[in-house]
């Protein structure tokens, strides 16, 4: 970790649609910062987890957003070791499987579900005071007054690549699947994916991870805040 961080409050909103670096572009400036992180797309997906083991219709908003509810939902913030349960149950593998990445996007459309989820993720954002926050509604929905906000995009060849490498997926299959996501993430009613009107927008097609976290640490420092 790089010394003299200072101990003040620092919060960063990073984001951006899936492989556009969101998850280990925060890990790494949060563990540079000295920080917290944390990650809301795992706290979507772990609901929708409960929603799928629970049976019922993902057409039916009522009965999601009572499940999403009822769910004891419990996630860390230690960017290098977080973990996420549901009901006790550790999920952290299961939420990054086919079914509930194919059903993420259905339940995180529920406005229920995203007043329950943000109003968790503000108070873990206040009792943290120094945190990286990634999502898609971050900067402009959960943390407005973020001292920094990013949008991380990269070209739809590069996100599909990064993806379908992590998930050892067919690279076509995969870019068919972002752009499903995408257009179900930025055209939902409630909290859409979309940039914040001062955010940076940071393009990492050509960059490497390293690169990324040291242009946003050179921003927060112009900010008096690293």
């Amino acid at each position: 970790m790089e010394q003299n961080v200072p101990a003040g409050r620092c919060v960063v909103a990073v984001d951006g649609p899936s492989g556009s670096g969101k998850s280990t572009v925060s890990r790494r400036l949060a563990v540079s910062l000295g920080a917290r992180y944390l990650d809301t797309g795992a706290m979507y997906r772990a609901l929708t987890w409960a929603v799928l083991r629970s049976g019922v219709d993902l057409t039916d908003t009522e009965s999601v957003a009572k499940v999403a509810g009822e769910v004891d939902l419990r996630i860390g913030t230690d960017p290098q070791g977080y973990g996420v349960t549901a009901d006790g149950v550790d999920v952290a593998t299961e939420i990054r499987g086919p079914e509930v990445t194919g059903a993420v996007s259905a339940v995180a459309a529920v406005g229920a579900v995203r007043e329950l989820l943000v109003t968790r993720q503000r108070q873990l954002i206040a009792d943290a005071g120094r945190i990286v926050v990634e999502g898609r509604d971050i900067g402009s929905v959960v943390a407005p007054d973020a001292d920094l906000k990013v949008y991380l995009t990269a070209s739809e060849e590069a996100r599909a690549q990064r993806r379908s490498a992590e998930d050892a997926a067919d690279v076509a299959a995969t870019a068919a699947d972002l752009a499903r996501r995408d257009k179900l993430d930025s055209t939902r009613k409630v909290n859409p994916l979309q940039q914040a009107a001062d955010a940076v927008v940071l393009d990492t097609t050509e960059l490497g991870i390293d690169e990324v976290v040291a242009r946003l640490r050179a921003l927060l420092s112009e900010r008096g805040v690293a």
